[in-house]
């Protein structure tokens, strides 16, 4: 299956049919060269008006954290596949949850398309549930500060957004402890493998 094809079965699927009729296309970056791959949640509004996946605040914070440029985040060697590849809209506290017939139908094809994927940098709790599934600690803060137990394959963050900041606040160690490793490992992915 190509990007285009995907791209194709997405937008004919009757439970996308209120983005395609606005003729809003699937947000993901996915390509076969691809080194490291981003599981978020879904794309925000901004995103959705832009098309570009992590086009926002929490995207200039992701690429703080994981020790990149805009360049290097969106190249080839990085790909980013949300739980949900729509803006799922506003609920009461924030935005919806991404719906879970994306990542159940459409995550594996998608995985298939990328064999060069050394580490996957899985964000937020919709994408460690998904992916760690009973290897997931008790809660979020547990599983971040577990990360070494899901390495090579997996490096579970909080959620970059702003609204987290109380979090990150509440919880340093994630800064001074795990951003640095998050760094390092990246760095080493892209130069190891590129």
């Amino acid at each position: 299956m190509t990007v285009e094809e995907l791209t194709k079965e997405l937008e004919r699927d009757p439970r996308n049919a209120g983005y395609t009729e606005r003729n809003v296309p699937p947000v993901y970056q996915i390509n076969k060269k691809a080194k490291i791959l981003i599981i978020g949640q879904a794309p925000g509004k901004k995103v959705e008006e832009t098309l570009i996946p992590f086009n926002d605040k929490s995207g200039e914070k992701l690429m703080e954290w994981m020790g990149v440029n805009r360049e290097m985040f969106y190249s080839e060697k990085i790909a980013i596949v949300p739980m949900d590849f729509y803006y799922p809209g506003k609920g009461k506290t924030g935005d919806l949850p991404p719906r879970r017939f994306i990542a159940e139908e459409y995550h594996q094809k998608i995985l298939e398309m990328m064999p060069e994927i050394k580490m996957t940098i899985l964000i937020g709790q919709y994408a460690m549930k998904y992916y760690l599934k009973d290897h997931m600690k008790p809660n979020l803060t547990e599983t971040v500060k577990a990360y070494k137990d899901y390495l090579p394959n997996y490096f579970p963050v909080v959620h970059p957004s702003p609204l987290n900041f109380r979090w990150q606040k509440t919880n340093p160690w994630f800064q001074t402890e795990v951003v640095p490793v998050l760094r390092e490992t990246v760095a080493s992915a892209i130069d190891k493998y590129s």
